[in-house]
């Protein structure tokens, strides 16, 4: 398989979208389109690539901002985990969506859960690890060589749990879980901030080694 991986960065909170594709197939996943559409199509045209799907790692709005037009740019479906399925179109999620100046998010079309496979086409295939904590629904999306982590999992730190619906311990327990036990090579893609590996945040992780406590 030809792995195509973009990253760009979108909206007031520098989110990280992901564009991973397949060369062969020509098809792709847009993961996490939190504002930006325009630039984030261009990139995908440019790859010579067709939007399978439109997924999001946790339902919160600075990286559910550009749902709405990617959907009617390109058809695509929006999924999310099923336990954030309800906070995606929440009153509170509409008003952050407000305070940021990006769009609200439509409804999801496809749920999914922890194991569940989201398949883009024969070549390339996510597995949802479930990791709870920032968001009481957040995933990760493991492709093999990496792994897309949200807001779970960032270099050298992980995601806030003072918002509603976050919990530190749970979010400590679901990295150490679901996330440490991958093989140490495997790329690290978060919601902000620079690429890490698994390896290195094992190691070197304040929030995890016990640097913090």
């Amino acid at each position: 398989m030809e792995l195509l991986l973009e990253t760009l960065s979108v909206g007031p909170l520098d989110v990280n979208c992901y564009i991973v594709g397949c060369g062969h197939h020509k098809t792709c996943a847009v993961i996490d389109p939190g504002d930006g559409v325009e630039r984030i199509l261009r990139k995908v045209d440019g790859m010579g690539l067709t939007v399978k799907s439109i997924i999001n790692t946790h339902a919160h709005a600075d990286h559910t901002g550009g749902n709405k037009e990617m959907k009617e740019a390109t058809g695509a479906p929006i999924l999310i985990s099923r336990d954030d399925a309800e906070m995606l179109t929440h009153p509170s999620m509409e008003d952050m969506a407000v305070f940021l100046g990006i769009a609200p998010s439509p409804p999801p079309d496809v749920l999914f859960g922890d194991g569940d496979k989201l398949e883009i086409c024969p070549c390339l295939t996510f597995e949802v690890l479930a990791t709870p904590g920032h968001s009481p629904g957040g995933v990760c999306l493991y492709f093999g060589e990496g792994v897309i982590t949200g807001d779970s999992l960032f270099r050298l730190s992980i995601g806030r749990t003072d918002l509603p619906g976050g919990n530190s311990q749970a979010l400590i327990s679901s990295i150490r879980s679901k996330l440490f036990t991958l093989p140490d090579e495997v790329k690290v893609y978060p919601g902000h901030g620079e690429p890490s590996e698994i390896g290195y945040e094992k190691k070197y992780n304040p929030f995890l080694t016990g640097a913090f406590r």
